[in-house]
């Protein structure tokens, strides 16, 4: 087999070189980490999952005409995706209160807000992410004044669309973070969503119980992180009922 070549490696996931001009292969490790990587694990299973919901997602914003780089899938942990420019912000929604924010507002975790709030922080793993402001994003050229508009509309497109499918199978949405990229089509410039939409990126928790289905689960100690993750796939019916266990995988490049 011809070794493949590596384009990039993140904490969970690897991109490599596609079969054509403009793509990449995306596979999702099985790496947990948390409180920027300071905490790390190898948590058996979570890269299949994460690939099989982050395709769930991605293909559900496509067929509802919000564009991501998301092309097909290729196997367990694999999919073929657009290769983009990748705006350097996270783009936060935020629906209640969690994480950061309650920490930064005093703001008592679970609490509703008044509507959702979109964050932005900068992609800077050495700097811990930090939270930036639109006059900070413009006057460093990071992104337009226009850019902001589009990633600001997408940001509540997907929320709508994450809000909706989860409350459907009893999960709400407390908050999730995502990642953008810039497409050229000639002269033309176009935002789509990249990166992933997985329970590693967002804040999932059972409606009636609060239980959480996502990376608090590693972060906070709270159980298994597989089985968090499992329960998300078997509610929106991405994995069987009873499925084979998932093992290690062996990686080929």
């Amino acid at each position: 087999m011809a070794r493949r070549k590596l384009v990039y490696e993140g904490k969970a996931k690897i991109l490599y070189e596609g079969p054509e001009p403009g793509t990449l292969v995306q596979y999702f490790k099985d790496d947990a980490t948390a409180f920027n990587a300071e905490k790390k694990d190898i948590v058996e299973g979570k890269g299949v999952l994460n690939n099989r919901l982050s395709e769930f997602f991605m293909t559900g914003l496509n067929t509802l005409g919000i564009p991501t780089h998301f092309i097909k899938s290729l196997n367990m942990r694999e999919q073929l995706i657009r290769a983009v420019e990748i705006v350097p912000l996270e783009v936060i929604v935020r629906n209640y209160a969690a994480g950061t924010m309650s920490k930064r507002l005093g703001i008592e975790e679970g609490t509703a807000l008044p509507r959702p709030i979109v964050e932005f922080c900068l992609k800077d793993d050495s700097l811990g992410d930090p939270l930036v402001s639109e006059e900070h994003i413009i006057a460093f050229n990071w992104a337009s004044q226009q850019d902001l508009d589009d990633m600001l509309a997408l940001a509540l497109r997907v929320n709508d669309f994450l809000s909706g499918v989860m409350y459907g199978v009893g999960i709400r949405v407390a908050d999730f973070k995502i990642e953008i990229g810039r497409v050229y089509e000639g002269d033309y410039q176009r935002l789509i969503i990249a990166d992933e939409i997985s329970p590693d990126s967002c804040r999932l928790w059972d409606l009636k119980t609060g239980e959480k289905f996502d990376k608090d689960v590693f972060r906070r100690d709270l159980g298994s992180l597989t089985d968090a993750y499992a329960e998300v796939a078997r509610r929106l019916g991405v994995l069987p009922e009873n499925p084979v266990p998932i093992g290690k995988p062996t990686l080929i490049n």
